[in-house]
């Protein structure tokens, strides 16, 4: 296909709104006009089946955010064999378009999770389940995320320390996120909460929609500082910080895969679904795995570790459909029993927001603009320039303080998602991502829907205290797990989450919103229309209907101290009891970050990879 029929087809797709048939036209035009993004020279070879060693020094399950970052720091040695295991194939083309990112959510390169149904939460969708989709394809959720740069605060990381984890204080782990990083923004090269030598680029967003000055605005207004989240001070607001090279997404495989793929001692295989860690139980050691690729099954060994980075949700699943696990539960699936290990799946956390909140505004000449999805495209394709290098209306971030928060210092317990609204786009990714009922879509958006000058301010608990779990649905290592977040179970999480909605209430009546009559929109949920808006009554109900999933998913395999019974993992990262055999992602948090969990996962991945080589006494440049 030409350019010109591409560039017809693709009008084509989206005559009729922003449906997924224009993916396969756009792919197709970024293909003829966009080498860069295409990259072929160093996209990742799939290892030939028939080129498997028997045995690697080390296999790496899952080739997500961490499992990328091990893959590269232990190749660095170049005695060792690495085997990396993933799931899904590699990263598309279009993701590297950071407005694609949530348009992924509905390919085959997420897994399709859903939470058990509830009548406490998500009541607003279908079946009452929050979607959980998490990335099933190199580089794992950073391929598909929406790219925010976020570290978490100093004292998360403290907190850590002192639940029994030495070693993972901010003083101990700082040095890691400098590690990994490329910061390119000039004001940030020479602070020295930043570094310039790693393989991550974190840039700003390449197009920033006027609209953000006018939000950043009404922040000062309120009161709220301007400062750099991942510096000395996170609460406050800034340009957000993002996982970008060159304006394109700089997923953990872009940033740490393909800069390496000659290394002869990393093989890669992809579409490689890891069904059962395998365990000696006479000398309790992990000795290999046992994978799915196509219709063939592997058993490949480890001459070291299997190291386990499948994410927070297959990590517990596949320790407990290896036997490592709580027994009673294990049992009741029909698993025979390795290793009574009962926190495999406990202590799920996650960043739960308010969403559906919708404002309006009258758009000044300076915000108005006649481009069209297929103008935009058209323009990211032969000027490299855009809305397409733009994630929402907002690129900012910020965290405030609420009236419950720990006044002795810097610890933001609010974090706001800056978005354009769920009715944005005729409201296709809120329906079809979220699965928002027909029932409840329609009255609330039906009268906004079309209206272009819309945003949402979403709050979330920074540190909700709602504990959750994840267990096996049964023994088929290729069934869904049962996932239960137990959102609001603390009555804390509520609180907050009606404080940062009052908050998000309030930008609107700045002097400077005023300007854009900004104002919410006139409908609300049918089933809490009781209640006025913007009450706390209201706001409660409402965050029971739109109750979103930040996609934060972490501590389902907590890192703790020995006389901790809900330890999974100790703080080297090794599993209690069961020798060769680590966690190394974001579900070892033993409790979740203040913020996005890419950049902390990244941070644990790098950390992790240094213990490894101290553990073997290597050292590598």
């Amino acid at each position: 296909m030409d350019v010109n029929c591409a560039f017809s087809a693709l009008n084509a797709a989206l005559s009729s709104g922003p449906g997924l048939g224009f993916l396969v036209f756009f792919k197709i035009l970024i293909d003829l006009l966009r080498p860069d993004i295409t990259d072929r020279e160093n996209r990742v070879k799939n290892i030939p089946k028939e080129s498997f060693y028997d045995t690697y020094d080390f296999i790496v399950i899952g080739g997500g955010s961490a499992g990328c970052v091990l893959a590269n720091r232990l190749t660095e040695n170049k005695n060792w064999s690495v085997l990396l295991l993933e799931a899904g194939e590699d990263e598309p083309e279009i993701a590297d378009v950071p407005s694609i990112h949530s348009y992924l959510q509905l390919t085959r390169y997420t897994w399709p999770f859903k939470t058990k149904p509830s009548s406490s939460y998500c009541k607003a969708m279908n079946n009452n389940q929050c979607v959980w989709n998490r990335g099933k394809v190199l580089g794992g959720c950073s391929s598909h995320n929406a790219m925010l740069y976020v570290r978490g605060n100093r004292r998360d990381f403290d907190t850590w320390r002192d639940l029994g984890n030495p070693g993972w204080g901010y003083d101990d782990i700082l040095p890691y996120f400098k590690k990994s990083e490329n910061m390119t923004i000039p004001e940030f090269r020479k602070s020295p909460y930043h570094g310039t030598g790693g393989y991550l680029s974190i840039e700003r967003y390449k197009y920033t929609n006027p609209l953000t000055d006018y939000v950043l605005g009404a922040a000062r207004e309120m009161g709220y500082d301007m400062t750099d989240v991942n510096g000395e001070s996170q609460a406050g607001f800034m340009y957000s910080h993002g996982t970008l090279k060159d304006g394109l997404r700089c997923s953990s495989a872009k940033a740490f895969i393909r800069p390496i793929t000659h290394r002869k001692n990393l093989h890669v295989s992809l579409n490689s679904m890891v069904h059962k860690i395998l365990v000696d139980k006479d000398t309790m050691r992990a000795y290999g795995v046992r994978f799915r690729r196509g219709d063939q099954f592997y058993n490949v060994y480890a001459r070291n570790e299997v190291i386990l980075s499948a994410g927070a949700v297959k990590s517990p699943q596949l320790l407990m459909l290896s036997g490592i696990g709580p027994k009673k539960h294990l049992e009741e699936v029909g698993i025979p029993l390795v290793k009574d290990v009962p926190g495999v799946g406990k202590n799920l956390q996650d960043h739960a927001s308010m969403g559906g909140i919708v404002y309006l505004y009258d758009a000044p000449i300076s915000l108005r603009s006649n481009a069209t999805l297929f103008s935009n495209i058209k323009k990211f394709l032969t000027d490299e320039s855009g809305p397409m290098y733009g994630t929402s209306p907002l690129q900012m971030t910020g965290f405030v303080n609420s009236i419950y928060a720990d006044p002795s210092g810097d610890y933001p317990d609010i974090q706001f998602s800056f978005n354009g609204g769920d009715s944005a786009g005729g409201g296709f990714l809120s329906k079809n991502i979220k699965g928002v009922k027909d029932e409840i879509f329609a009255p609330l958006f039906d009268k906004i829907i079309g209206y272009p000058y819309t945003y949402g301010i979403n709050p979330k608990p920074a540190r909700p205290k709602s504990r959750g779990y994840i267990k096996l649905r049964n023994a088929d290592p290729e069934s869904m797990p049962i996932i239960d977040p137990k959102y609001f179970s603390h009555p804390y999480d509520m609180k907050i989450l009606v404080e940062g909605a009052k908050i998000a209430y309030s930008f609107s009546q700045t002097p400077t919103m005023k300007k854009l009559n900004a104002r919410p929109n006139p409908s609300l949920i049918p089933q809490c229309a009781q209640f006025t808006f913007p009450s706390d009554d209201y706001f409660r109900c409402h965050a029971r209907y739109y109750t979103n999933s930040d996609y934060h998913h972490s501590c389902s395999c907590k890192m703790g101290s020995a006389d901790d019974p809900m330890a999974v993992v100790d703080p080297r990262l090794k599993v209690y009891g069961v020798q060769g055999l680590r966690v190394v992602d974001c579900s070892i948090m033993p409790v979740i970050t203040s913020g996005n969990t890419n950049a902390p996962t990244i941070m644990i991945a790098e950390k992790a990879a240094d213990m490894i080589k101290e553990d073997y006494a290597v050292k590598c440049n």
